[in-house]
């Protein structure tokens, strides 16, 4: 799974995904990509079940782009445990995605076959998107 090899602190407040993404919203890398409709915390086991289905589908030919990468940790209590006494141990870890933000690109294979494995990364993952091509159309 993905996680940064260091982090400056192990707990961090939680981020919010409300609001426009303010940078990588357009395809830059391949031809199609998997744009966010809205926000949402993506976990490093989403993203990578969506990397599996891309490369899957594709027959590993072409190229894939993950533009997301989980930076957050997200914390969690024990089951059963009393209110107070801290927060809780890192859990897992989350990429923050905010509306229009492309996570995923893919490049070098025909149309439909882009558009079907993007399609179903789609599924994998917990927000609304849309499959957009690199001129800017749907």
């Amino acid at each position: 799974m993905l996680q940064p090899k260091r982090v400056k602190y192990r707990r961090p407040h939680g981020v919010k995904y409300e609001g426009l993404s303010k940078a990588g919203n357009e395809v830059s890398f391949g031809e199609f990509g998997l744009q966010a409709v809205e926000g949402n915390w993506i976990t490093d086991r989403q993203i990578e079940a969506a990397r599996v289905v891309l490369n899957n589908y594709t027959k590993r030919a072409g190229k894939i782009w993950i533009r997301i990468f989980p930076h957050i940790a997200k914390t969690k209590k024990p089951a059963e445990v009393r209110m107070g006494s801290g927060k809780g141990n890192p859990e897992f870890w989350v990429a923050v995605v905010k509306k229009n933000r492309v996570m995923f690109e893919i490049g070098g294979v025909p149309e439909d076959v882009a558009t079907e494995a993007l399609r179903l990364a789609a599924y994998k993952l917990p927000l609304k998107t849309k499959i957009i091509r690199k001129d800017g159309g749907q």
